[in-house]
């Protein structure tokens, strides 16, 4: 049950002074029975002249915020305490009629599934597909979670992982045919091939640590994405093709969506002389406590007010 010190800063330049529009910043993790915030903060600077926060509809916490003031500089920097209880493996208990594939979700399921089961990108040669049942067992009676537990495994090992700073995801078939990704690409490629299945499966935001020394998870530094799929018996279960792992073991949740453009962790507008913009940087560090070095009580937080 380790307890994490999380700082999460973006930081956008400027030649000149420019004028910012509303910026949405999606950074505050979620809680839940698996994860729990100790204190959250979030510094804006320059000081927004106002900030709001609200729950979108996959109940993910985002802050607005609006600017009346210009400036050659805009930083995001998020201070978090999270107590993190994170499952393994071995609690992924899945429903008899579904341990074996291929099952239909029941039918009170179904009506709240269908458009995470809803494929997002074409794939009008049938590529995606073609990948996706070679994890099928010829004999017809394929086991659920090995089957996706070998899927995950398959991106890690067959795929390069390359980090890409840049905006942008590539489409499920460019990932296929190059081979290689960053973290994103891989979520976006295993999505759409669970879904391919008659998965209904979710792109996740969030952040990734080692839990240990023996454990080094790829993709940190900066945001990282995997994947969530719903199996009957156990909800949505965690699947991170980037390091081949099952479970929330080192990874922290902050955003869930059915596409990764509703989970961009920081967006907005600015306004000034063309080529004002010198550089965005991402720096995200995350510390392990000692359990004993932890507090011995926690209460959950409001969203804190945003300070300069």
């Amino acid at each position: 049950m380790p307890f994490l010190t999380l700082s999460h800063v973006t930081r956008y330049t400027y030649r000149q002074p420019v004028a910012f529009g509303e910026h949405r910043i999606m950074v505050r993790p979620r809680e839940s029975h698996d994860q729990q915030l100790i204190s959250a903060e979030l510094t804006i600077t320059p000081e927004p002249s106002e900030v709001r926060w609200l729950h979108d509809v996959f109940g993910n916490s985002v802050a607005i915020a609006t600017f009346d003031r210009r400036a050659r500089e805009l930083v995001f920097d998020s201070r978090v305490r999270l107590d993190h209880s994170p499952a393994e493996l071995a609690t992924v208990d899945i429903e008899q009629y579904a341990r074996s594939y291929p099952f239909t979700y029941s039918s009170e399921d179904m009506p709240d599934l269908l458009r995470s089961i809803e494929r997002q990108h074409h794939d009008p040669h049938r590529e995606i597909d073609r990948w996706a049942r070679r994890f099928l067992d010829p004999s017809g009676r394929t086991d659920t979670l090995a089957m996706l537990s070998d899927m995950t495994a398959a991106i890690r090992r067959d795929f390069t992982y390359v980090p890409r700073p840049e905006k942008g995801t590539q489409s499920p078939i460019e990932t296929l045919a190059r081979r290689k990704g960053t973290c994103r690409d891989y979520a976006m490629l295993m999505i759409e091939a669970a879904r391919a299945l008659g998965f209904a499966a979710r792109f996740v935001s969030g952040y990734v640590y080692n839990p240990s020394s023996r454990e080094q998870r790829t993709g940190g530094g900066n945001t990282h994405a995997w994947v969530r799929i719903y199996l009957p018996g156990s909800g949505w279960v965690e699947f991170d093709p980037t390091n081949g792992i099952i479970g929330s073991r080192g990874l922290i949740r902050v955003a869930i969506a059915r596409d990764i453009y509703q989970a961009v962790p920081i967006s907005g507008s600015w306004a000034g002389f063309p080529g004002s913009f010198l550089d965005m940087t991402v720096s995200v560090d995350i510390a392990v406590d000692e359990p004993s070095a932890a507090p011995t009580a926690t209460t959950p937080l409001a969203p804190q007010p945003v300070r300069a």
